[in-house]
């Protein structure tokens, strides 16, 4: 099954990145996932689900440890996988 993920973490800070987003981004660059788009605002990927689902243990484990105070996820089957 492919799944897509959403995702923001928070506190926001328009003028640098702060720790937990810039772990997000290296979770999701580091995972095998597809079309991941990452902005100031929120950010997806999709993927084959064993991928998106590892990707997402990683990044709430990761992102709260680096000081995310919440966590706004939300995950939907987006098809069958092709392979």
């Amino acid at each position: 099954m492919r799944l897509k993920v959403e995702f923001t973490t928070e506190p926001f800070d328009l003028d640098e990145a702060p720790a937990h987003a810039v772990v997000a981004r290296e979770v999701i660059a580091a995972a095998e996932l597809d079309a991941v788009d990452v902005g100031p605002f929120g950010n997806t990927a999709e993927g084959c689900s064993d991928a998106v689902l590892t990707a997402v243990d990683s990044l709430l484990r990761r992102t709260l440890a680096a000081g995310a105070t919440r966590v706004s996820l939300q995950v939907n089957v987006i098809g069958e996988d092709t392979k």
